[in-house]
Formats: C-alpha cells, structure tokens, sequence
C-alpha cells in the first residue's frame, strides 16, 4: 500500500473471501473505500444470493447515482466459480473475454504477463496469479511480492 510515492505497509491483504467462500474479491485503490464496497457489496448479495451478476451490476449503480458512494476512489474484482467481474465507480461492470482481470498500479503488466503464461505454460490458475504479479513486481514499483492467492473451493 502507497501513499504518494511512499510504499507504507508493504503486507496488505487486498483479496479477501465473501459469502461463506462462495466468492472472492480485490480492490485497487482506497482500503476504506474498498471495505465500505464490499460492505455494500455483501449487502446486495443478500438480496439476491444466487446471481452475482445482478449484485454487481446493482452496486455499480448506487456506486455511481449514490452520492456518497460516488466519491470513493476503488476498483474491484468480484468472482465466484462461473464468473469474474471488474465493477468500478463509473458504472463499468465488466466480464473479460479471456477470464483473467488485474488491476492496480501493476495490473496492465501482471495482465499480460498472466495471458502469455496462460497460453504459452502448462501452469495451474493459482501459479499463473503467482507468476504473473511476481512479474508485475519486478517491473511496477508500487507492486511488491507479498502475494496472497485465494481460491474457490
């Protein structure tokens, strides 16, 4: 985690397990403003506990009609084992093409380093997340090596 150019707590957890383990979640951006997302998020898949699509698409909204939501500064990665979602503030609520997403200051190089694993590597989902931040880091100076990898059940 950065504060300016300064990197202050360098062992940040920034995925974490939603809905008894049914889905995983990642922000880039503010944590208080992630964590009041998730919140929100948590609360719209309680209303609708089956379909994650529907409770992505309705926090993109409130994220931005809602005029205190509107103003926080995160993005967020939502799956669950059928889907995989970038949702951020300015109503995007996108699934990729090829079922992998990366954001943060080292997304776009954790991106397409995790798409040439993927095609050119008999690597498993877990490794290919590995490898492809460890590559994030040696090239982004925001994106350090403590790496967390979660997965689905």
């Amino acid at each position: 985690m950065t504060l300016g150019d300064t990197v202050v707590k360098s062992s940040a957890k920034k995925v974490r397990v939603l809905k008894e383990g049914e889905i995983l979640g990642g922000f880039a951006g503010a944590v208080a403003d992630a964590f009041t997302l998730f919140d929100r998020l948590e609360q719209k898949l309680e209303r609708f506990p089956a379909n994650l699509t529907r409770a992505v698409v309705e926090l993109a909204k409130d994220w931005r009609t809602d005029r205190y939501l509107r103003r926080l500064d995160a993005l967020l990665v939502v799956a669950d084992r059928e889907h995989l979602f970038l949702v951020s503030g300015e109503g995007e609520v996108i699934e990729p093409d090829d079922d992998i997403v990366a954001i943060g200051s080292g997304g776009s190089y954790a991106l397409a380093a995790a798409r040439a694993l993927r095609q050119h590597s008999d690597l498993s989902v877990a490794e290919i997340a590995r490898s492809s931040l460890e590559i994030a880091a040696d090239i982004c100076i925001y994106t350090n090596r403590e790496i967390t990898v979660l997965e689905l059940d």
